[in-house]
């Protein structure tokens, strides 16, 4: 039987076709309150703890843009987010940065671009095995069953920890696993080991080993982050929403570092957690101080694209090396994917 190679344009329409079945199975929307006189502002987010949550919770950006709805579109993980992208269903979105590398390199090639780092992995997400496996390293976990949510930063960083052991992918047997999907599978004992993140990440730790976290990878220079993106066609039609969106995460981010208790209490209420709990999940991330942003560390200024250029470019060349994506694209993609405008007022 002959094959044939599906052209590339053919695959990303059947990707935006399918994201509407996709938005059905893998996100929920909270739409309440929507005014059809007003335009909307689609949100894409995710439960891991973050100052985006918080910025849900205490309506900062309703507040901040009354002529606009906002709807708020939960998603499990950041390949959805790519999806429901692909599609034009989104203006904004949380993901990693390993699903961002991705975004913008072939065949997605994503119109979008980061205006915000919201945090920085650290214990946050982590390599864990299940008791009673025998496993006391990653480099136990050769023949293992090891989940993990694919195309997402724990893929990453799982792809990492097992480079840094001397294994492969193909020395493990990789399922690709959300993160509710793999507890679950971890509790029937169907599975070894799972790399994913909070608030599933905890959950797994209490009958389990924690073998690495995203803050070693990072010390071993495969860092990870969180990130905040918006549609490069919204941001040159709407750079005032896109600092008032800004705004509101600097508050977030200051609030996490100056009033814990508060963010704590809106990020328990969102993931549906103790606030003793969710105290403690903010505490396993690295949260920057708003100021940080436009250093040439991260996000940098005009005409001075930020390192999280090289960050993005990197995690890219380790994923076509790791044959999870084609090719890198050149560092000036990413630089050019990096939006800075107006970035110093937008948080201070």
């Amino acid at each position: 039987m002959k094959h044939t190679r599906r052209p590339v344009r053919a695959l990303l329409t059947a990707l935006a076709a399918g994201a509407l079945a996709l938005t059905a199975a893998a996100c929920s929307v909270d739409a309440a309150g929507q005014d059809d006189s007003k335009p909307t502002i689609r949100v894409a987010y995710q439960t891991f703890p973050s100052g985006d949550l918080v910025v849900k919770n205490q309506g900062w950006l309703e507040e901040a843009l009354p002529d606009y709805n906002v709807k708020w579109t939960k998603f499990d993980s950041g390949a959805d987010v790519n999806t429901a992208f692909v599609a034009g269903e989104l203006d904004f979105g949380a993901l990693g940065s390993s699903p961002v590398a991705r975004g913008l390199s072939a065949p997605l090639n994503i119109p979008y671009q980061v205006a915000f780092v919201l945090d920085v992995a650290g214990d946050n997400e982590a390599l864990v095995a299940r008791n009673g496996t025998g496993i006391e390293t990653v480099a136990d976990l050769r023949g293992k069953k090891v989940g993990t949510a694919f195309a997402s930063t724990a893929h990453y960083s799982l792809l990492a920890a097992l480079n840094q052991a001397g294994l492969s992918a193909s020395d493990v047997q990789l399922v690709d696993l959300q993160p509710q999907a793999s507890l679950a599978a971890w509790q029937r004992g169907d599975i070894d080991a799972v790399y994913t993140w909070l608030p599933t990440l905890d959950e797994l730790r209490k009958d389990g080993k924690t073998l690495i976290t995203s803050r070693e990878l990072a010390t071993a220079g495969k860092p990870t982050l969180d990130l905040g993106v918006v549609s490069a066609s919204f941001a040159a039609e709407h750079p005032e929403v896109v600092d008032a969106w800004r705004t509101a995460q600097a508050r977030a981010l200051t609030t996490i570092a100056d009033d814990p208790a508060t963010a704590a209490k809106a990020v328990a209420a969102e993931i549906g957690i103790s606030e003793q709990d969710a105290a403690g999940q903010l505490r396993q991330g690295v949260f920057l101080r708003p100021a940080a942003l436009s250093s040439p560390e991260w996000l940098g200024a005009e005409g001075a694209p930020g390192n999280l250029a090289n960050n993005l470019h990197s995690a890219a060349q380790f994923l076509a090396e790791q044959k999870q994506i084609a090719s890198a694209p050149d560092l000036a993609t990413f630089q050019r994917a990096l939006y800075v405008k107006g970035l110093p007022g937008a948080i201070q």
